[in-house]
């Protein structure tokens, strides 16, 4: 019995990971209902809601506030992992929901402080003001001793994973689950297959920008195509000068690379440019030197053949 009861608590602790997703959940929330909201006033005259945002802001979070948390105990990131608040004061071991008076004090401290760190911001800033320096000092110093503290209970918080925020600390509210959790099977047979799959790509993506993929193919052209002989002359290079040997249409400017077959300047200069190792495709002559067609060969022979 008392191993069962080790179990399902262990089971029904809400993981840290859990915790801070539900927050980054409800921040994504916010700023999604917050850009909604602006392009509905997109029409009108710029610079609207830029006197009441704070005020704005208030509300709709507050209206949020009405249907997540105090009606379901839960703010909607924790909704969506299952979990829910739980007054942590209450002596009774069984679920006790938060107290309407947490709620009501979760809300001013969430809220009301991000509403009146706002606001006090925007009235600082303003020049005509500038007589309440001791009271900017002072808001200041608590904003920084309010951070302060914040920051003091997320290391508790990742040592002893309750209370992930400072207000849920003070107010004696923390996160549990809704239902109790099952241990989950992993099914490792799918998760080799994965890590094999992926580290295959990445070596693929990795290799495949090594591959000289032109000096490959000229290899391959010229082990499937044997050659018919040694170039004779120019007779031959009057034959092989009726396309260019890279892109198949009449030599533009046509020029040799020390074998029998013809290019246009355009087409061998950017390969060789591209590729310094750069081969001919049909027989696969390496690059001596870029040199024209010979002014004996006149292309009106070759169209004559």
């Amino acid at each position: 019995m008392a191993s069962r009861e080790e179990g399902t608590k262990r089971t029904s602790r809400v993981l840290r990971i859990s915790q801070l997703d539900a927050l980054e959940l409800n921040k994504a929330l916010e700023q999604l209902v917050w850009s909604q909201f602006t392009q509905c006033f997109h029409g009108f005259k710029p610079g609207l809601l830029a006197r009441f945002e704070p005020e704005v802001k208030a509300f709709l979070w507050l209206f949020l506030w009405r249907f997540t948390i105090y009606s379901k105990n839960a703010t909607v990131g924790q909704s969506v992992l299952n979990i829910q608040y739980k007054n942590d004061f209450s002596p009774n071991p069984r679920y006790q929901p938060p107290s309407r008076n947490q709620k009501l004090w979760y809300a001013v401290c969430t809220i009301g402080g991000k509403w009146l760190e706002e606001r006090c911001y925007d009235l600082f800033r303003n020049p005509h003001l500038a007589s309440f320096r001791k009271a900017k000092q002072c808001v200041n110093f608590v904003v920084g001793i309010l951070k302060l503290g914040g920051l003091i209970n997320f290391l508790i918080f990742l040592q002893r994973g309750k209370f992930a925020t400072l207000t849920e600390r003070l107010l004696g509210i923390r996160s549990v689950f809704c239902k109790p959790q099952n241990i989950r099977e992993v099914g490792f047979e799918y998760m080799n297959r994965e890590l094999l799959w992926h580290g295959f790509a990445e070596f693929l993506i990795f290799l495949l920008p090594l591959i000289n993929i032109q000096k490959l193919k000229a290899k391959l052209s010229s082990w499937c195509i044997p050659l018919t002989g040694a170039p004779n002359g120019d007779s031959t290079l009057a034959t092989s000068g009726r396309q260019c040997s890279l892109c198949g249409e009449w030599p533009t400017m046509p020029h040799t690379i020390g074998c029998e077959h013809i290019f246009c300047y355009y087409c061998v200069k950017s390969s060789f440019l591209y590729d310094m190792y750069f081969t001919c495709p049909k027989c696969g002559t390496e690059v001596h030197s870029l040199q024209p067609l010979k002014s004996g060969i006149e292309m009106s022979e070759v169209n004559a053949l």
